[in-house]
């Protein structure tokens, strides 16, 4: 299948699956990704802190690094098991929109480059190590929590996928980057059993159990405590 047909097929997954692609963005306001790291980074995390009642602090900060690296996973897998391809999502090629309610939006331009699935990881930390450099610097989010919200992302990411499209590829791709050697290695504990599905229990906590009423997340570290 091409691009288009991919993305079309990855949108009956569910809406951070969603992500149009073409020549023209689907609506106004969308700018590149290389934007909100930079000078839009601040007004982000405001916003999001806003959403969730913690501030513009480090709760916030990588509550917004989360939502980006699950929009970004859900995105790269999807393509992986669906196509047997992944685009390249530099944060050049990649733009963004935050509505007035609801997560951020992604679109893809066309025409974008496409890379083979094995390079799913390499792409989609290399936009996040950008991302994770200002956050650190500006909010003094920890590379643990946010390694560790790379990890959870790829795996919830999978969980829902698996739901919708059955297969081995995306599973073999997430395992390889979460196992020893691997790209998110040390960040957690990753199970998967056919029939039974998929299991993960990070060593790090995103920090969302600081938000009012927020709780802990289901492969909380500190769950296990």
């Amino acid at each position: 299948m091409d691009l288009d047909e991919v993305l079309d097929a990855l949108a009956a997954v569910g809406p951070f699956f969603t992500v149009p692609y073409g020549e023209e963005p689907p609506g106004p306001g969308f700018r590149p990704l290389t934007e909100l790291y930079g000078e839009g980074l601040g007004p982000y995390v405001t916003e999001v802190g806003r959403r969730i009642g913690s501030g513009p602090g480090r709760v916030a900060a990588s509550t917004a690094q989360f939502g980006i690296v699950s929009r970004l996973w859900s995105l790269g897998l999807g393509c992986a098991a669906l196509g047997g391809r992944v685009p390249d999502l530099a944060p050049d090629r990649v733009w963004w929109q935050l509505p007035d309610g609801g997560s951020l939006r992604l679109w893809l331009p066309a025409p974008a480059a496409v890379l083979p699935a094995e390079a799913l990881g390499e792409t989609v930390l290399g936009n996040l190590a950008v991302l994770d450099t200002a956050l650190r610097g500006t909010y003094g989010v920890s590379e643990r929590v946010l390694r560790g919200n790379a990890a959870s992302g790829l795996v919830g990411a999978l969980r829902v996928l698996l739901d919708r499209v059955p297969g081995q590829r995306a599973v073999e791709l997430a395992a390889a980057l979460l196992a020893d050697g691997g790209a998110l290695a040390g960040t957690g504990e990753f199970i998967h059993e056919e029939g039974l599905g998929v299991a993960f229990v990070r060593r790090s906590c995103c920090l969302y159990y600081k938000v009012p009423g927020g709780g802990l997340c289901g492969d909380c570290v500190l769950r296990t405590r």
